[in-house]
């Protein structure tokens, strides 16, 4: 069994991003500006934010963080959207999410510039990605992409199931995983509603678990030698921690693991991959590499 290093390879793709961006410098041109809008003080999405904004430095990147109280109006906040949009300095931009209730996330992703949604939420990026156009991809199944590769694990002609079909992770996994260009793999998405889903996973060469539910992947669920992808990031209340909690995956890992002959960690596996991703999107945009 082989662990899948999220931290190491995170931090080997960002030390060459940070090498091309000074090389970019050294020509004349800009430094990549990341912003980031946060609305409230969620404890998770304070310390994603917080570990995007050390991700800009690390690669040398310029960052902003604007912030709002849970009681802005949607009025304002696409007022935001609609200045950083027109902000020749920002290259890329970020809403994080989730936005409070009164708020149509649709809404203001729908706002955002598709050539600046580094988060490749906007229905343009994500409809040139069905079709296998240049875009901004998500940023979760663009590191799962990059861990793969990195590995060497072959999935073309291999079946992948992907537990999950949420728009940030599940659906977007799925299309690129059968598409020619990146997995090329046979792929069946299972969820809440599936049925036999215990006999799906125990045929598959792989497994992307991005259900949500801690521990929800069991040994019996995994047939020997597969590879499995842990998506999930579930905080459970735990006394021991000085935090109060830990983060779990969506897989058990200590009966899984010894059956996989690849499993990513939980945490230090697909998490630092999901923020490197978005750097590397950042860097793309600032290149004007998708949309000339």
């Amino acid at each position: 069994m082989t662990l899948i290093d999220g931290k190491a390879t995170a931090a080997a793709v960002k030390a060459e991003i940070a090498q091309e961006v000074e090389q970019m410098v050294a020509q004349g041109q800009k430094r990549p500006h990341l912003a980031a809008v946060l609305v409230g003080h969620d404890g998770g999405s304070e310390t994603y934010v917080k570990n995007k904004v050390i991700a800009c430095e690390q690669c040398g990147f310029k960052s902003s963080l604007i912030r709002f109280e849970e009681d802005v109006t949607e009025k304002e906040l696409l007022g935001c959207v609609d200045q950083l949009n027109n902000d020749p300095d920002i290259d890329g931009f970020i809403m994080q999410l989730p936005l409070p209730k009164h708020i149509d996330e649709q809404k203001i992703i729908m706002a955002i510039d598709y050539r600046k949604d580094v988060d490749g939420f906007h229905p343009i990026n994500v409809g040139r990605m069905a079709i296998g156009l240049p875009c901004f991809i998500s940023a979760t199944p663009l590191g799962i992409l990059t861990l793969l590769r990195h590995y060497n694990i072959p999935t073309r002609g291999k079946k992948c199931v992907v537990l999950g079909r949420s728009n940030i992770v599940g659906k977007p996994m799925a299309q690129l995983m059968m598409q020619k260009n990146y997995g090329d793999a046979t792929v069946t998405v299972c969820h809440s509603h599936s049925e036999n889903l215990k006999d799906e996973c125990r045929e598959a060469d792989i497994i992307i678990a991005a259900i949500g539910r801690p521990d929800f992947v069991t040994a019996d669920m995994v047939k020997t030698g597969a590879v499995v992808i842990d998506v999930g990031t579930t905080r459970v209340p735990d006394a021991t921690k000085k935090k109060g909690f830990r983060l779990n995956g969506d897989v058990k890992f200590d009966e899984v693991a010894p059956k996989c002959s690849f499993i990513t960690p939980v945490p230090g596996g697909v998490g630092p991959m999901t923020i490197c991703s978005l750097m590397k999107n950042t860097l793309a945009a600032a290149q004007h590499e998708y949309y000339k």
